[in-house]
């Protein structure tokens, strides 16, 4: 693949709560799939009130994150040094491997996270309190 050009409204939508292995029950684009990236995993991430992504950690994969639609609670930081950000729309926010991230969306009409992760290996969320700084700082 040299190129590939594709519209987010000709991506498949996908509703999580119909895969039991793959919590949280959101609705997502797979833009990477669409596209067939090989080097950056990118989603589209569909929020209702209330509805988050939990605080989790990766061990390998750095995340981009930015908000497209809505207002977003945001939790980051190492374990015990967790810090609570709000974040509307235009937003970008970065978690490096190791680092906790978990976000909520508090709007009224819902919202949606534009999320890129590289590299794109399967990399399941951590409890990042189960990190040590010496496993951080390597």
């Amino acid at each position: 693949m040299e190129y590939t050009v594709v519209d987010s409204e000709d991506v498949p939508l996908t509703d999580l709560s119909e895969i039991d292995e793959m919590p949280p029950d959101l609705d997502i684009r797979a833009v990477d799939e669409e596209l067939d990236c090989q080097n950056t995993a990118v989603k589209i991430w569909y929020f209702d009130e209330g509805e988050e992504i939990g605080y989790h950690a990766h061990t390998e994969q750095e995340e981009l994150f930015y908000v497209l639609e809505g207002t977003f609670s945001l939790k980051l930081g190492r374990s015990g040094e967790e810090e609570f950000v709000e974040a509307d729309e235009g937003t970008f926010w970065v978690a490096a491997p190791k680092i906790g991230h978990g976000h909520r969306c508090i709007s009224d009409d819902g919202g949606a996270v534009l999320a890129f992760g590289a590299p794109p290996v399967d990399d399941p969320g951590r409890d990042p309190h189960s990190i040590s700084d010496e496993e951080i700082d390597g």
